[in-house]
């Protein structure tokens, strides 16, 4: 190092010391930005302000919300900072925007350095002190554990803080000890979860610090907005995409636990089916029988390589489910990896019997995963490529030649895919025309569509959506809405209506939004996504799961509508359609039991705070699965079948009916056995899907309107 380096050390540790005011922190524990990440926050900023689509210029307003921000990402649980730290960070909070425009990085890692000698100190006092603290804890006394710290105030003092530590390492202990823990286990289960959170902290290096220093700012221009530093930029997918060998997942960080955002159509934990959205993991194990080894705390990246692995190996998720009836809840779930293969994602159809009185009407479902295209293969000139709008080509024409009278297009979890395709498949259904506008950050729009007439299915249209159907699902839907082509069924769709280029910069990548979609009618399929003609219950929490759930996520809005025709007036049908649904779901006991969880599911997660004596929370809980075991009983006695005494009950004649099927198989030996049980569990689930079932009614109520009309038209015709 020459001189002038070592000049430029000592003015920085002198400047970073000084604002660290009374914290002693010897000058090995300070972690320092380099000059390749002074140049790359320049860069950052300038793409920022030139290229995101809200040209926001960061200015003292945004530097205000980026140091709450970082603060924010920091110690989101108000466990660290003080408010005399805070009131310490103020002189930052209308100066960075000066300071980061010249690359200079100090308040973000002054504020860090703070946080990390706090953390540090907090987690060796917690392993100091655990085994005596757990043998002390008194679970007869009334008092709680908050759940929603939002709006907490910071500690004015230590000893405030030290409570909060005192009442989350209790409500850990009475965790781990009502999922039936052994009482020996409970504290080296604990002293373990430290200890790794420790090593950590210790491990934390620049690269770290400035990648949530970073983050903390784009985060301010939109969710899907980010810094990838060049560990993540060697795969910046590694942070929400488990699809290449592993689970088929798409993860986040809430807390301190890894979550699930979403599921990949027909991965691994699809086909699977016990993994959700909004499980939280808490626990990794490798094979049919390694140690469950404990993730909360962890770092998201490394809680992706634990998951991660061979092909055909297994992994063992241990989850706080989604939908629990307490909180205390845990499941471990058993997952064969895999890669998720284009062919398993291809469309598939099936064709639904409707009754309608002594008549049977047959309606098709072609069942679309993903928009995909196998590019490559389009591009070696292969003329029997795969792709979306190919598949259901070809589907369409078998499902009319087998004489349905209908179509659902069932697009539920379909996350989106290529835009080619969602513009090449709404072609199936019209004879031409846009499909979707694109706003550039310039303010430009261009238009896509189908540009040249041609034929196209006629028939009967209706459209499946949920919560999970994004981005290209939403363009397709919403052009064949907006076109008043078919009928769109089920829940609000996740609204994600914005586009994202990959830049370079000097250390690391930027993730921005540039763009953003329209609908040919004019408004944004953004935050508010695609609204259904015919609203079913979910019990997906709008709170939890879809753009509106994000921070800072872009608004809706509207530019000028594209001139188009309209094939229909549904205006006249969906009023009657609406009633006739009405009216069989208030005695469907199917969806009365869908309705009764969404209600259960919905006052669980207004439930503020736990209680920390044992026999409340074990009243708690007790309650919320008494409720859960009368939803359960409720649907039984409506479809004849036996009532439970309890949900375990349940659980038990399930694992033993699956136990039963494979015993039968491999004891065998008969392949017929194993087809013929295949079969079964299709046929059941398929009469399980109460939604899908319900689409095809809301199909034949259509049909059979427009088909009354026909005829009374025509009666009038010939009188």
């Amino acid at each position: 190092m020459n001189v002038l380096s070592h000049i430029k050390v000592a003015l920085r540790l002198a400047l970073t010391a000084t604002l660290l005011g009374a914290l002693s922190l010897p000058s090995w524990a300070l972690i320092e930005y380099s000059d390749s990440q002074r140049q790359t926050i320049v860069e950052m900023i300038d793409q920022l302000e030139e290229r995101h689509y809200t040209k926001f210029e960061y200015d003292d307003a945004l530097s205000s919300q980026h140091l709450d921000s970082y603060i924010d990402s920091l110690d989101r649980g108000k466990m660290f900072f003080t408010a005399a730290d805070l009131a310490e960070f103020e002189q930052f909070r209308t100066v960075m925007d000066n300071q980061l425009a010249e690359g200079k990085l100090d308040a973000g890692f002054v504020i860090f350095n703070r946080f990390q000698t706090r953390l540090q100190a907090r987690l060796e006092s917690v392993l100091k002190t655990l085994p005596e603290a757990v043998a002390a804890m008194d679970f007869t006394i009334d008092e709680s554990y908050p759940l929603d710290v939002e709006d907490r105030e910071w500690a004015k003092s230590d000893v405030e803080l030290d409570d909060r530590w005192r009442k989350q390492l209790k409500n850990q202990v009475l965790g781990l000890k009502l999922t039936d823990k052994d009482a020996d286990e409970i504290a080296p289960t604990l002293k373990k979860r430290y200890k790794n959170q420790l090593k950590r902290v210790q491990q934390y290096n620049n690269q770290d610090v400035f990648q949530i220093y970073a983050n903390a700012l784009t985060g301010l221009y939109d969710p899907h907005t980010n810094y990838f530093s060049p560990r993540r930029s060697k795969n910046f997918n590694i942070n929400m995409s488990l699809s290449l060998e592993g689970i088929g997942a798409v993860l986040q960080m809430e807390d301190d636990y890894t979550k699930v955002a979403r599921l990949v159509a027909k991965g691994p934990a699809d086909k699977q089916g016990d993994l959700h959205p909004s499980d939280r993991i808490v626990a990794v194990g490798q094979g049919e029988d390694g140690e469950l080894e404990d993730v909360i705390g962890w770092r998201l990246d490394e809680v992706v390589e634990l998951i991660r692995g061979p092909k055909d190996s297994i992994v063992r998720l241990e989850v706080i489910p989604a939908k629990a009836k307490s909180t205390d809840q845990r499941k471990v779930i058993t997952i064969v990896r895999n890669k998720v293969k284009l062919e398993e994602q291809s469309a598939q159809k099936k064709v639904l019997e409707i009754p309608d009185g002594d008549k049977i009407i047959k309606v098709g479902v072609i069942d679309i995963p993903a928009f995909y295209i196998d590019f490559d293969a389009m591009r070696r000139g292969d003329k029997q490529y795969k792709s979306t709008t190919r598949d259901v080509k070809k589907l369409l024409q078998e499902l009319q030649d087998e004489g349905v009278e209908g179509i659902v297009v069932d697009l539920r979890n379909n996350g989106g895919g290529s835009l080619q395709e969602a513009n090449e498949l709404t072609g199936l259904f019209i004879e031409y025309g846009p499909t979707v506008q694109i706003r550039h950050s310039s303010r430009r729009v261009w238009r896509d569509g189908k540009r040249l007439k041609s034929s196209y299915y006629e028939g009967p249209l209706v459209v499946l959506v949920n919560r999970l159907s994004a981005s290209a699902s939403e363009i397709f839907a919403g052009a064949i809405q907006d076109y008043q082509r078919g009928i769109i069924v089920g829940d609000r769709s996740f609204g994600k209506g914005t586009v994202q280029t990959l830049n370079p910069l000097t250390e690391g990548q930027l993730k921005i939004t540039e763009s953003k979609f329209y609908r040919i009618s004019g408004g944004s399929t953004q935050h508010r996504g695609v609204v259904p003609d015919v609203v079913f219950p979910t019990l997906y929490d709008t709170k939890e799961i879809g753009e509106s759930a994000l921070d800072h996520a872009l608004n809706w809005d509207q530019i000028n509508p594209v001139r188009h025709h309209q094939y229909n007036d549904l205006s006249t049908v969906l009023p009657h359609v609406t009633t006739l649904f009405h009216e069989r779901s208030e005695h469907n006991p199917d969806f009365i039991y869908l309705e009764d969880q969404v209600d259960l599911a919905q006052k669980t997660r207004a439930i503020k705070e736990l209680p920390l004596n044992e026999k409340a929370r074990i009243a708690l809980r007790d309650s919320q699965e008494d409720k859960a075991l009368l939803i359960e009983n409720k649907l039984r006695l409506a479809t004849g079948e036996e009532l439970l005494t309890s949900l375990e009950e349940d659980e038990v004649d399930e694992d033993t009916e699956t136990s039963d099927a494979d015993s039968d198989t491999n004891t065998d030996g008969d392949a017929d056995a194993t087809v013929v049980a295949a079969e079964d569990e299709e046929e059941e689930e398929e009469a399980k899907d109460v939604l899908l079932t319900e689409a095809g009614s809301v199909l034949v109520d259509a049909l059979l309107l427009k088909q009354q009309r026909y005829a009374v038209h025509s009666r009038k015709a010939a009188e």
